[in-house]
């Protein structure tokens, strides 16, 4: 880059939009062969004994440096740094907006979702390069006061306690009590009101039958019981992505008693009827948080028999 004349007065230069003193003193050789060395060109002395304007040799650009850091340290280009700043953002899915103004390892950042984030630029570092996430939040507060309401709730706030896992929740749907509940269990409803909730006992239950098709193009099926069938598929058998899980059928029992009644009833038919489709846990356990119930596609048939019967309540005569 070179300056047009206008660009110097008698005493001044103006670099980067901002008017400098010029410090007249001498730019030794050796202070030029550092700088240069380093990257930069020296293109005057200003402020005073202690400054220099440099020009950046990979962008053509200049900034302000002081003298002791380019002749003991390594300059950092301004403007190169923010196009990486602004090029690692956009590789983690964020837009750069500048730096934060209280510290300098911490930069402003606009999400997706269009809040603004203030984040470690070591952090959205490790999130360009896949090896973590980038959570808002705003957006994660709103998904956890959705998850309580969607279970009669309201998310109070975080665990008086201080477990980062839990929160505290108001049963709004209900009495009105507060309590503590791991998020976890807040998502998987996975708990009861201790003033005026059900156990697992006496609350409505299913049965249910699911189908998992595994990369391998190899089909399992599972019996069992819960309380909400949707929540053990998505939250507590742990599939990994790549395996494709459903719920085939779901028969509503009136408690939790009666399901795991006619369930064990189902699965000693199963077994003494069709022993050779029961699935040892070698070929699921590492994929499917669960030690038996697994079935091969053998077995549909007379699972959707049993669970004909349970609906129409004719099980105890199979």
């Amino acid at each position: 880059m070179t300056f047009p004349d206008t660009l110097f007065g008698p005493e001044t230069i103006t670099l980067m939009h901002e008017e400098y003193l010029l410090y007249p003193g001498e730019i030794h050789d050796h202070w030029k062969e550092t700088a240069r060395a380093k990257g930069f060109d020296i293109l005057a002395r200003v402020k005073d004994r202690y400054h220099f304007a440099l020009r950046c040799q990979e962008c053509d650009q200049p900034h302000i440096s002081k003298l002791f850091v380019v002749m003991n340290h390594q300059p950092l280009c301004p403007h190169c740094l923010r196009e990486r700043r602004i090029t690692t953002a956009v590789a983690a899915g964020l837009r750069f907006l500048g730096q934060a103004d209280d510290n300098r390892h911490y930069g402003i950042f606009r999400a997706p979702c269009s809040h603004k984030l203030r984040r470690q630029f070591a952090l959205i570092e490790r999130a360009a390069r896949g090896e973590t996430g980038i959570r808002c939040e705003t957006c994660h507060a709103h998904r956890e006061a959705s998850e309580a309401r969607e279970r009669g709730w309201e998310l109070v706030g975080p665990d008086p306690a201080g477990n980062p896992n839990f929160r505290l929740y108001r049963h709004t749907s209900g009495c009105g009590a507060t309590r503590r509940l791991a998020r976890a269990n807040m998502q998987t409803g996975r708990f009861d009101c201790l003033e005026c909730g059900e156990s697992w006992t006496a609350a409505p239950s299913y049965v249910y039958a699911m189908r998992f098709v595994h990369p391998t193009d190899a089909v399992f099926y599972k019996l069992g019981y819960s309380r909400d069938p949707a929540s053990r598929l998505r939250y507590q058998l742990g599939l990994p992505t790549q395996v494709h899980g459903e719920i085939l059928r779901a028969v509503p029992f009136d408690t939790g008693h009666a399901a795991l009644c006619a369930e064990k009833k189902m699965h000693k038919i199963l077994q003494t009827t069709l022993p050779h489709a029961v699935v040892p846990p070698a070929k699921f356990s590492d994929w499917l948080n669960v030690v038996s119930e697994i079935y091969t596609p053998e077995a549909e048939n007379l699972i959707h028999h049993l669970l004909d019967a349970a609906e129409n309540g004719t099980l105890d005569g199979v």
